[in-house]
């Protein structure tokens, strides 16, 4: 796993969406902290009905609190929306659920600080021991892994990953109505590859979440169906309509 710091002028914001996620908050912050000391993390509480807040915050978290749930993409906007009014450079996206290992950080970092790239997704599928996902949802992933490999030409293994990092013209990007808030996963890379970003996929190590968390309760029909549409839109629209905010 390569390491390197990034410039100590750089400011890096790593967010946090959670949802009722009180057992388990305070230590993903505290892991995050550990590894990237210099970073501010910021807790977007999505209206949970827990203590998910007031321990993010005793942990040493910013915390955002929406007045009720609002969903998973308005959430992670939320955090974009923040990061770019206080101007971060870099944006870290981990999951509150204690899923994604924050050590490797540093490395999701490096393509950005060498410019390499402007948007680097963390998969669980090259090489890192992760969990195994269910039978449904590994076909799920092929079926959307197959479609953007199509469309794009990039060899992405986990488009479905919530483990991502991006550079400040990504964050300005995702601040637009353009964001699928509704189920942000393949569409995004697909918006992003037709706006010209350059994307890297880098080895991180995942667990599997225990219990309910804000990304359990779909209907995995309804999922298919708004993402197939969400892709559908994406590509009818000109590519300008994508560069032309950049």
């Amino acid at each position: 796993m390569e390491q390197r710091e990034i410039d100590t002028d750089t400011r890096l914001l790593v967010i946090v969406p959670a949802y009722n996620e009180a057992g388990k908050i305070a230590a993903v912050v505290e892991r995050v902290c550990a590894t990237v000391p210099a970073a501010d993390i910021l807790v977007i509480n999505d209206g949970s009905q827990d203590a998910t807040a007031t321990l993010a915050a005793a942990a040493g978290a910013i915390v955002v609190s929406h007045p009720f749930n609002m969903g998973y993409g308005v959430t992670i906007q939320t955090g974009y929306k923040y990061a770019l009014s206080h101007g971060y450079d870099y944006l870290v996206q981990i999951d509150g659920d204690g899923q994604h290992d924050p050590t490797y950080i540093p490395a999701l970092l490096v393509p950005l600080a060498t410019g390499e790239a402007d948007f680097v997704l963390g998969s669980r599928f090259m090489g890192e021991e992760s969990y195994a996902p269910s039978l449904s949802r590994r076909v799920g992933m092929a079926f959307f892994r197959g479609l953007v490999r199509r469309i794009t030409g990039l060899p992405i293994t986990d488009c479905t990953s919530g483990f991502q990092a991006f550079n400040r013209e990504v964050i300005g990007f995702f601040c637009r109505d353009i964001f699928p808030v509704d189920y942000p996963d393949a569409d995004v890379l697909i918006t992003l590859h037709r706006a010209g970003f350059r994307i890297r996929e880098l080895p991180v190590r995942m667990y599997a979440a225990e219990g309910k968390s804000m990304h359990s309760g779909l209907k995995p029909l309804y999922y298919v169906f708004k993402m197939i549409l969400s892709i559908f839109v994406t590509l009818i629209r000109s590519r300008n309509f994508y560069q032309g905010g950049r």
